[in-house]
């Protein structure tokens, strides 16, 4: 009997075993089976299990899971978090430091043209200044004084602070800074005083008058410097920004000097902070200091959408009504923009995505929390060891500070600069300091989320399976790391992007890890290195050339010259978040400040 032919052309035998021959074959497949289900669960599941991500498919990003209790902020559960891997990145793969910090050093010392002080000043002149906003609002204040002091040959009175704004703190500046040091240190920059002196045996009454923003060399030179000749004693209210981005570099690192080696916290804010550091280092080898902002007037200001359905929309917009000056807000558009806040889930799961464990321990700077534990519950679920001022000191420690909310913010900074990686969820005045001191100091690890970049993967994350999103968001972020030359020179806020005073070392063999806690910013950087070059300084001002009136506030923004070709290797990322720092409404402003 001739068998029939398989279609492969093989010969087909049947099998002569008995039919319970096959029962090994059934458990072997049953046996596969289990394998593949175990596979699933061990292996990361894709974003779109995650329900609060799936449902951001069919909704806005930023959609609340529930808002039958109307419209309140997510509460995670177990769920929500599973998929993200408990894995990460070491110390070794870059999350702690730059492979190049190495090979680049602050130094702000002045060159042979800077005369010394007591050559320059005019005896007769002396500025006394205003500050306005928050402490680091403030602080870009205190710096521009020094330099606009320099530029009118005059004598500074130690500024006054902001007494009566939004913050509402009481604090002098010899109460939040060290005046003795601030004033020996600069001895050689500029004369400064505490106090006005009698000029002629009698004391003078300050001639009051503010400069318009973005105000030049030259247009101090023609605007306050006749009337300081006249007058003698100028008073300059309301100073913030009102100094050009722009200067030649004797006066950018006259700045630099003031920022990083004149301004020191006194003595105790220094040692409570220093106190809060160790604390935090005792918990862990590396610890992050994110810089969370998330209050209710930020939020309704931003007037972006972040999730609590119906009620954050009312009660957001009961607060964004007290400012008459804000237009109707498309919140869509705002995020795709990149002018919103990342909310404290995003925050979590771009650190996550960028390879840090949930075994990091993270010290939140922040103010009121809309929406308070329920808001950074999500983040807890994803980083556990969240830690506060208030949560690593007793409320006596803390009792010569609670009270005054600049001192608060001193607390805050020097944690945020003392930490291993500095994370900022907005473009604000702290986190531009703290990201350009930090580069001055070593480039220490700080990351500021590419908001327009990040806004397209958290709204399609339930597309994709985990590594894919972590591959994008690693992608995203490349420019936004703090690594050296991320920045064109000249790009942002000079406090933000310090180029005049970094230098890059030229000679291998003088290579060494730089210390942030040495005065190293002071060497003059001409041994074995290069100062990173400037674009040219420009002369004149907008109000200059439009004839207005110094009483007058300027522009509140000037935008930066942006037809230069960038080199392939530096990244653009700066963030159109002018209106965000510096809006034309007083009380807004001094709301967001910091």
């Amino acid at each position: 009997m001739v068998l029939p032919r398989r279609r492969g052309g093989h010969n087909h035998h049947p099998c002569p075993c008995p039919r319970r021959a096959l029962l090994p074959a059934a458990a072997l497949l049953l046996l596969f089976l289990l394998a593949a289900v175990t596979l699933l669960y061990v292996s990361p599941p894709p974003l779109s299990d995650h329900p609060a991500l799936a449902y951001s498919r069919r909704r806005s990003p930023h959609a609340p899971l529930n808002s039958s209790d109307g419209g309140s902020l997510v509460e995670p559960g177990r769920r929500e978090i599973s998929r993200v891997p408990r894995g990460g990145w070491t110390a070794t793969d870059g999350l702690w430091g730059s492979k190049l910090a190495s090979k680049f050093y602050g130094c702000s010392n002045s060159s042979s043209k800077f005369l010394d002080s007591g050559v320059m000043t005019h005896p007769d002149r002396y500025l006394m200044i205003v500050t306005s906003g928050g402490l680091n609002q403030q602080r870009t204040g205190i710096i521009d004084a020094v330099v606009a002091a320099r530029i009118l040959n005059a004598t500074l009175v130690v500024p006054k602070l902001d007494q009566t704004s939004f913050w509402k703190d009481a604090s002098d500046f010899a109460e939040i800074f060290n005046a003795d040091w601030f004033i020996s240190f600069l001895s050689k920059d500029v004369r400064i005083v505490k106090e006005l002196p009698k000029i002629g045996n009698k004391l003078r009454a300050p001639h009051r008058m503010r400069v318009p923003r973005k105000c030049t060399q030259r247009c101090y030179l023609n605007r306050v410097l006749p009337a300081l000749i006249k007058r003698h004693v100028v008073r300059l209210t309301k100073f913030d920004y009102r100094l050009a981005n722009r200067l030649d570099s004797d006066l950018q690192k006259l700045r630099c000097r003031v920022n990083y080696h004149a301004l020191r916290f006194t003595d105790p804010i220094q040692e409570m902070g220093e106190k809060i550091i160790q604390r935090m280092r005792e918990r862990s080898t590396y610890f992050i200091a994110l810089h969370l902002r998330f209050e209710p007037d930020m939020l309704a200001f931003s007037g972006c959408y972040y999730g609590g359905g119906e009620k954050e929309k009312r009660e957001l917009g009961v607060i964004r009504k007290r400012w008459k000056t804000l237009h109707a807000s498309n919140p869509e558009k705002e995020r795709r923009h990149g002018r919103c806040p990342l909310t404290p889930e995003e925050v979590g799961l771009m650190l996550r995505a960028l390879g840090y464990r949930n075994n990091v321990h993270i010290y939140v700077a922040s103010g009121d929390i809309y929406g308070g534990a329920k808001t950074l519950a999500p983040l807890k679920a994803l980083f556990p060891n969240l830690h506060t001022k208030e949560t690593v000191t007793s409320k006596d420690e803390l009792a010569p500070f609670s009270k005054y909310s600049s001192r608060m913010a001193a607390l805050d900074f020097i944690v945020c600069d003392g930490s291993d990686a500095f994370v900022t969820n907005n473009n604000g005045n702290m986190a531009k300091i703290l990201a350009g001191r930090r580069r001055y100091f070593g480039h220490k690890r700080t990351i500021r989320p590419n908001a327009r970049r990040l806004y397209s993967l958290f709204l399609s994350r339930g597309n994709m399976s985990w590594d894919a999103f972590s591959s994008k968001v690693r992608m995203a972020q490349k420019g936004f790391m703090g690594e050296p030359k991320e920045l064109r020179p000249g790009r942002g806020e000079f406090h933000e992007n310090p180029s005049t005073c970094i230098c890059e070392n030229t000679d291998p063999k003088t290579l060494t890890k730089p210390n942030p806690r040495s005065e190293q910013g002071l060497s003059n950087g001409t041994q074995g290195g290069k100062a990173i070059a400037e674009p040219t300084v420009a002369n004149h001002t907008n109000e200059e050339l439009d004839g207005s009136s110094a009483e007058e506030d300027g522009n509140s923004a000037e935008k930066e010259d942006d037809t230069s070709e960038e080199k392939e290797e530096i990244v653009d990322t700066e963030v159109e978040d002018d209106a965000l720092v510096r809006p034309d409404d007083p009380e807004l402003e001094e709301v967001l400040s910091d």
